[in-house]
């Protein structure tokens, strides 16, 4: 084959810095916004963002390279600054340092970004805790609790 083709999906998940509150509802939007150019920069697709004052939920379809780390570093340091700048109030504001990156075949995307897109009912129900926990444990992922939380 003379060229590299790919189709790779992703749900990421990452909180604030101690999960908190900052990410009042004037600031999701803009916020995602942003966050879906940071992803365009790099060649990728923000195809859904969601979350409450805590967390957030992406989905996103990047290239394979650079590798998703990369692309998290990029999205997480650059949002936070572009934070700074636009909310002077929100000094605070920082991301967690870890974040939850699930690969998504191409049938389920569209029941992800239903997923995604009903974040505040779905969190009436469930703490942002107990559902990073329950992703970890459906798609069997090793983890110790005791370094899942910052």
């Amino acid at each position: 084959m003379a060229s590299s083709l790919a189709c790779l999906h992703y749900h990421f998940i990452f909180s604030t810095k101690g999960r908190a509150a900052l990410i009042a509802r004037p600031v999701q939007e803009r916020l995602y916004d942003y966050i879906g150019g940071i992803i365009k920069r790099e060649k990728g697709a923000l195809l859904t963002a969601g979350g409450t004052r805590d967390h957030v939920h992406l989905l996103a379809s990047l290239r394979p390279t650079p590798a998703v780390a990369d692309n998290l570093r990029k999205v997480k340091a650059n949002s936070s600054k572009w934070v700074h700048t636009k909310f002077p109030g929100m000094l605070t504001f920082r991301w967690q340092d870890g974040y939850g990156a699930f690969a998504v075949s191409y049938s389920a995307v569209e029941q992800v970004r239903r997923y995604i897109e009903r974040q505040e009912e779905h969190h009436r129900r469930m703490t942002f805790q107990e559902e990073f926990v329950a992703f970890l444990e459906r798609h069997r992922v090793a983890y110790d609790p005791a370094y899942v939380w910052d």
